[in-house]
């Protein structure tokens, strides 16, 4: 489970055998919910969070928080995702603690 961010406490994440459309899991406090990328001519043209089927999903100020660090990261995520799972590279892990917007 390659661990790429933490954002405010959510810990954003790939799991080893994943599977296209290119996704993230954000989870917090045993609530987790994923997020697809949706791209067209190498441009993300949307970004879709759902939940995990049996897990309870991210909300409120969590789920507001991953938004925004969705919106704010994705071309960053997707490039980590090709780099993991293309490219098989090692992942840097990065924290961060200040607020987007």
């Amino acid at each position: 489970m390659p661990k790429i961010f933490e954002y405010l406490g959510i810990l954003i994440f790939f799991y080893s055998n994943e599977h296209e459309p290119i996704h993230v899991h954000g989870k917090y406090d045993g609530c987790e919910s994923k997020a697809e990328f949706y791209i067209v001519d190498g441009k993300i043209v949307e970004i879709k969070i759902q939940p995990i089927r049996g897990l309870r999903p991210l909300t409120g100020n969590k789920l507001k928080d991953f938004e925004d660090f969705l919106g704010e990261y994705a071309e960053r995520i997707v490039q980590k995702w090709i780099d993991y799972f293309v490219y098989h590279k090692n992942i840097e892990f990065e924290k961060i603690d200040t607020r987007i917007k």
